[in-house]
């Protein structure tokens, strides 16, 4: 992990999420790391480090809304941008709640670099 820049963590269960949008977020002078399910970022040493949370809004054993919520009873309100590839969710005020952004999947570069944008905790600044 590369502690200068800020820390995104991305919680999907695709392969293809966790493979792909590393190298994006890198592209945005970000540093990420990716867990496969919401327990294994509970279980993380990231927890207290990640300043934006990329979650899935459909995931097996724990939804995104439900790790959001998990997390704010730990006391960790960090910023969330929900992503799903249902765009019957992305409209669902509960499934929003506390969200700076839902992105339908796939989204494009500039919807990704639009909502971390909207993020008060940092700056992004793309390399291209």
């Amino acid at each position: 992990m590369n502690t200068s820049a800020v820390l995104v963590s991305v919680v999907d269960d695709d392969d293809s999420v966790r493979e792909s949008l590393p190298d994006l977020l890198r592209e945005f002078g970000l540093a990420s790391e990716v867990f496969a399910t919401p327990r294994e970022f509970l279980r993380s040493a990231c927890l207290d480090e990640t300043k934006c949370l990329i979650l899935d809004i459909s995931m097996p054993c724990m939804s995104g809304p439900q790790l959001r919520r998990e997390l704010l009873r730990r006391g960790h309100d960090i910023s969330t941008i929900f992503i799903t590839a249902h765009a019957e969710f992305a409209s669902q005020p509960d499934m929003r709640e506390g969200a700076v952004d839902c992105l339908v999947k796939p989204f494009s570069e500039t919807a990704l670099l639009g909502a971390l944008t909207k993020s008060a905790n940092f700056k992004v600044t793309p390399l291209a």
